[in-house]
């Protein structure tokens, strides 16, 4: 009997442990650490979205649900950590024979750990090291309440620092961006030599991203307040934009495009990392790409409609652009898949008909 409190005492104690390295690494570790419980719930919950969403017919309607998935997949973890909590400390008490009259040992343990950690007050207990175990289990309670309570500003305040370019994004890009609507809106304005100061903020975009979106990985799912808006679709666009711009558009060379494409595959790579996402960390120039070179073609003769200078050598700037693509081309899909990113240019390859640019000429 001793030996079988022992392993409940160790078994109790390994499950409290776990439950608290599980909160520290999803909220208060600075660094991309996946963590198991955090990745059955949101798993779980995944599929549960996914079932209640098929049904609808709009892509609207899906997104409507898919917004409270992240929001929903917070709570119920914070539910699973007292939960496991609860069960922790329910075996420890168990292994210290705790005794509440009319109750078998079990219950009473069980009682106990409830008792304790909802600092409810009704369970007593008689010995030190039982009153050790309630006074600790008091205590984890309240503080896994308050890091979800503490951290939901920092959260938030990530989600709105993200979304603000984003936002910002469909003043250049329409809705849902495309680079070739960036390239031809900064034509018109006459601002096509300017270009590279677009690159600037949003090279320390995709660095913000690369840390918030591993560090605290939920806000991958947090959803736009706008349906047609998408973080991945804003790097997709922005990150195409510049590989153009560096590759067949004919301005003078700025080093911000190649920095910002830089910036932004690492950062989309780092976060297909935390999510064990495939790709090629060493991809080739003429390796495939999701791109068709019709669908370049049809871009570049969009943007000479438009009177966008480009390159005379059409097949060397389809070369180029393809060896900036696929840097980035394989997580950005992955990622655009994952978080259910509407249909957007360059971005959804199950969607062909969708993949050309909505540019017909000026009236864009």
């Amino acid at each position: 009997m001793l030996i079988l409190r022992i392993l409940s005492f160790g078994l109790g104690l390994y499950i409290v442990f776990i439950t608290a390295l599980s909160a520290i690494r999803t909220f208060l570790l600075p660094r991309a650490a996946p963590d198991p419980i955090a990745g059955v719930v949101f798993r779980s919950l995944r599929v549960i979205f996914e079932l209640w969403a098929r049904p609808m017919r709009s892509y609207a309607g899906r997104d409507r649900v898919l917004a409270y998935f992240s929001p929903v997949g917070l709570l119920v973890l914070l539910v699973m950590w007292l939960v496991l909590a609860l069960i922790g400390y329910t075996f420890m008490f168990w292994a210290f024979e705790v005794q509440i009259p009319g109750l078998n040992p079990w219950e009473a343990a069980f009682t106990v750990s409830g008792s304790s950690l909802f600092t409810l007050g009704y369970a007593t207990v008689e010995t030190l090291p039982q009153k050790i175990l309630s006074f600790t289990e008091a205590a984890i309670g309240p503080l896994l309440i308050a890091l979800l309570i503490g951290y939901m500003p920092t959260i938030y305040g990530a989600f709105s620092k993200r979304e603000a370019l984003v936002n910002l994004l469909e003043i250049r890009a329409g809705s849902p961006p495309a680079a070739v609507v960036i390239i031809s809106r900064y034509h018109r304005l006459r601002q096509l030599q300017d270009i590279h100061e677009m690159w600037i903020p949003w090279e320390a975009w995709f660095s913000e991203i690369e840390e918030t979106h591993t560090s605290l990985a939920m806000l991958n799912f947090l959803r736009s307040p706008v349906p047609e808006h998408s973080w991945v679709n804003a790097a997709g666009a922005v990150l195409d934009a510049a590989a153009l711009v560096v590759s067949t558009v004919d301005i003078p060379w700025n080093v911000q495009g190649p920095l910002c494409i830089r910036a932004g595959y690492i950062a989309l790579r780092r976060i297909a990392d935390f999510f064990n996402i495939a790709y090629d960390p060493d991809p080739q120039p003429a390796d495939p790409i999701s791109v068709t070179r019709a669908e370049f073609d049809f871009a570049c003769e969009q943007l000479l409609l438009e009177g966008v200078p480009l390159k005379p050598d059409r097949d060397q700037a389809w070369r180029d652009y393809a060896g900036w693509r696929v840097n980035y081309d394989a997580a950005l899909l992955a990622l655009a898949k994952l978080t259910d990113a509407p249909p957007a240019p360059w971005t959804s390859p199950e969607l062909r008909e969708q993949r050309r640019p909505p540019l017909t000429g000026r009236g864009s």
